[in-house]
């Protein structure tokens, strides 16, 4: 694995088009080395290796549509009569762009 330098961080900031100062690229520093080490333990785990690769660590709920049932649609003087104000029939909204 490559090591995490300063040198290397500055190159991979410059190349995402944003900079930082170098007590940041300081702590950058600390955190990857914290981070590299827990990686580590993880390796360490017995049988890590036979485990499955998973991409979500949570059961994905696969909900399925309810079939259409047809109804009889409102009509129209039923669909607009809780409306704040109406206009030829239509729902009267407020002008949103100017």
């Amino acid at each position: 694995m490559k090591k995490v330098t300063k040198s290397l961080l500055i190159d991979a900031s410059q190349r995402l088009l944003f900079s930082m100062t170098d007590a940041e690229y300081t702590i950058l520093l600390q955190e990857f080395d914290i981070l590299l080490k827990q990686m580590e333990r993880l390796g360490d785990i017995p049988g890590v290796d036979e485990a499955p690769a998973i991409t979500f660590p949570f059961p994905v709920m696969r909900n399925k549509l309810s079939p259409d049932h047809i109804q009889n649609p409102l009509t129209q003087e039923e669909a607009v009569k809780n409306a704040g104000s109406t206009s030829q029939g239509q729902i009267k909204l407020p002008k949103v762009v100017g």
